[in-house]
């Protein structure tokens, strides 16, 4: 049987995906390469990697306040084709058949 915090954590992760994905499926595919869950405060904070149509490949940080779900931008940083390289071979959190981001708003 999985312990309170384990079932928070998922109860987390479910409420940020419903606000991330949308927001994110523009820029797919997106990977997300690291997640830091702060349980006592209800937090995750977490990183992603996509190809934006402006600044090219992107690492870009992202809190999510589960609370009150609200998604908090927390800056980018341009990362190099050869970061991402590896990333390919992995399974995206938000796929897409091709990139595509000639459509997204850029935001």
């Amino acid at each position: 049987m999985p312990n309170d915090n384990s079932d928070k954590l998922e109860r987390m992760r479910h409420l940020r995906d419903a606000k991330v994905i949308p927001h994110l499926r523009q820029y797919a595919p997106v990977w997300l390469v690291d997640e830091v869950p702060n349980l006592r405060n209800d937090v995750l904070q977490f990183n992603i990697v996509f190809y934006h149509p402006y600044y090219g490949w992107v690492n870009r940080r992202y809190r999510f306040d589960a609370f009150n779900q609200v998604l908090y931008h927390q800056g980018q940083r341009v990362v190099s084709e050869r970061e991402v390289f590896s990333l390919e071979d992995k399974k995206p959190f938000i796929s897409a058949e091709t990139i595509n981001t000639v459509q997204s708003y850029g935001g």
